[in-house]
């Protein structure tokens, strides 16, 4: 091993450190390379400055060289990128940094700039609140979930349309002017959910996350039309404060959606319709909201969130705006977290501001010391560039976590007949890229309202994808591949649930539901038509990962990961838990090593293993899994 980012024999400490931490770094070029001086290349993008830090030699080992030194880390911020020069006494110079497939994290010589290693420094005094990473997750599309009554739309914004039957498939085709509007409603509401907050806690629920609950003209409410009312349809400001002091007894919190990158058109800020009382940026240049967004040719010409019109962008930098949002003493952030939330999800956090983040943060710890921050960011949130500027999300000033949209795709691919080992290389960059405790409060997905149903995309045949919108509106998997599918989901979601951060279920996920893409993957919750068993494996786990405090706070080591075999530890002092997983068609044979006092048992069946001279040893047949506790 010449150098491993991921080795305390070339690296410490592991991972990303706070600013003024020293990093030591060890380098064993081979003899036959003949080096006479190495040089750690260290550039820190946000600063625009590179530093070279000469190591010094130390001796020989197996044949190499062996060079080290130290990076003081101090004044440093960001993703700092960094490689070796390897001088010659001959004047040639080799560059020694990270191959582009990362495979153990072990680098390879260039001839030529090399790839760099990432290094993470952040701000010090880091304050993640512990409670959101170790719990389990909920993700609720309001108007899907559960009904308690059937609404009345009249006098509401938007021409909407209720759906009797909660069966019914959502609408999907476009109207006579060929637009789909998303205005049918199925009707769920907060009286619904608060009846099965006791099923949620069955589950092992610890956090409800809603997509937007605020008035909307569309059933998907991300054209939010009032910050300060809940939609009719839903509940009230009374009704939502009863259900949050409700749900805190049987210990579960609220984390809210909020879109803040754009309103609705049908909204008392642009009013494009007219719909209400109020002066819109649409409706006269002297509007208080009309600094709020960019006209390019006032009313009719504007800035739009990916060219939606009824989705009018705003400027997140525009005081009034940051006032309203976040500053005021009655600021939309700060009037839900005393309503009773507990966090807040951002929307299209990319096209946030980090300054507006940071403000955000802080406006909501003031009211709510332990409020939670998580920004939907569908890549590795360390690195981002968006718009062209380096992103500073994970860096102690911002966000507590984000959505994991690369542990779905990682997971997707190993359950679909990928290698485990890309799945466990993918975690591991991004668990040396994140300070821990921003890895230990991430939001792990399979699935969301922006992806089709898990079960589906588990399922299908890429034919199956192919097909005209109205025959996937109609589609169910057969009943081999939905047999097969439900296989690969209990397998899925024990590696979720014993996962760092909180495993983040999307309702009706647990029972068995089916779709393709939106509208399809948002029809309304199957009551008294779930998959029991699928349920009740549910249950296990949200049971196990409650009362493990391995599973809510232990270290991550991946013990195996290759072809359809994946086996990972979590340590917590003299504790510990395991999971093993065989996705493919043979019997697989895991030997993992087993530091508890007590022999391992399997949470999923309640089996006693054996170990043996600090170990376990088992078979697992085709599509089985062990959760060891």
């Amino acid at each position: 091993m010449v150098y491993s980012s991921r080795s305390e024999r070339c690296k410490t400490p592991f991972g990303a450190v706070t600013s003024g931490t020293v990093v030591r770094f060890t380098l064993r070029p081979p003899r036959l390379w003949a080096a006479t001086r190495v040089i750690l290349c260290a550039r820190d993008d946000l600063r625009g400055k590179t530093v070279e830090v000469p190591l010094a030699w130390r001796g020989l080992e197996l044949g190499c060289d062996v060079y080290a030194g130290e990076l003081d880390t101090i004044g440093m911020l960001g993703p700092i990128w960094y490689h070796f020069r390897i001088e010659r006494a001959d004047g040639y110079s080799l560059y020694y940094g990270n191959n582009e497939a990362r495979r153990g994290g072990v680098g390879k010589r260039y001839d030529s700039a090399p790839v760099p290693y990432q290094l993470t420094v952040t701000h010090p005094g880091m304050d993640v609140p512990v409670w959101y990473g170790r719990g389990v997750t909920y993700h609720i599309f309001p108007d899907r979930f559960r009904r308690k009554k059937l609404p009345k739309p009249e006098g509401l914004v938007g021409d909407r349309l209720v759906h009797r039957k909660w069966s019914d498939c959502p609408d999907f085709l476009p109207d006579e002017n060929g637009e789909v509007r998303n205005r049918d409603f199925f009707g769920g509401d907060l009286a619904g959910v608060s009846e099965k907050l006791p099923y949620l806690h069955g589950l092992g629920v610890r956090t409800i996350y809603f997509s937007p609950i605020f008035e909307a003209a569309s059933n998907h409410r991300y054209d939010t039309a009032d910050y300060t009312k809940i939609d009719p349809m839903f509940g009230t400001e009374a009704e939502f404060s009863a259900f949050c002091a409700k749900a805190r007894k049987w210990d579960i919190r609220v984390m809210l959606d909020g879109v803040f990158n754009h309103t609705g058109f049908d909204s008392v800020y642009f009013n494009g319709r007219g719909t209400y009382d109020s002066v819109g940026a649409a409706q006269s240049e002297a509007s208080p909201y009309f600094p709020w967004y960019s006209f390019d040719s006032w009313p009719d010409s504007y800035s739009s969130w990916w060219g939606v019109y009824t989705l009018p962008q705003v400027n997140e930098s525009e005081q009034s705006y940051v006032n309203f949002l976040i500053q005021n003493e009655d600021s939309v952030i700060k009037r839900w977290l005393r309503a009773g939330a507990s966090g807040w999800r951002l929307d299209v956090a990319d096209e946030l501001p980090d300054e507006t983040i940071a403000l955000l943060r802080q406006s909501a710890r003031e009211v709510c010391p332990d409020a939670v921050i998580v920004g939907e960011v569908w890549e590795d949130a360390s690195n981002k560039v968006a718009y062209g500027v380096r992103r500073q999300y994970l860096l102690g000033r911002e966000l507590d976590g984000v959505m994991n949209y690369p542990f779905r795709d990682g997971l997707i691919g190993y359950l679909l007949g990928g290698n485990a080992a890309d799945f466990a290389e993918s975690m591991m960059c991004l668990m040396e890229n994140y300070p821990w405790p921003c890895f230990a409060s991430l939001m792990n997905i399979v699935g969301t309202h922006d992806t089709p149903r898990i079960l589906t995309v588990l399922g299908a045949q890429p034919t199956d994808w192919q097909r005209t919108k109205a025959e996937r509106g109609r589609a169910a998997l057969t009943p081999e591949q939905r047999e097969l599918a439900l296989l690969r989901l209990k397998l899925a979601a024990v590696v979720q649930f014993a996962f760092p951060g909180s495993p983040c279920v999307y309702y009706g996920d647990e029972a068995g539901l089916e779709g393709y893409e939106d509208p399809f993957n948002r029809r309304g919750y199957p009551w008294g038509k779930e998959e029991e068993t699928l349920v009740e494996w549910y249950r296990q786990l949200g049971k196990a990962r409650n009362a493990s405090a391995c599973l809510q706070d232990g270290l991550l080591r991946f013990e195996r990961a290759e072809g359809a075999a994946l086996a990972f530890s979590r340590t917590l002092g003299k504790t510990c838990a395991a999971v093993a997983v065989n996705c493919g068609r043979q019997i697989e044979h895991f030997d993992l090593p087993w530091t508890g006092g007590r022999r391992p048992v399997d949470a999923l069946s309640d089996r006693v293993y054996p170990k043996k001279n600090g170990r376990v040893a088992f078979d697992l047949g085709p599509m089985e899994a062990v959760l060891f506790v």
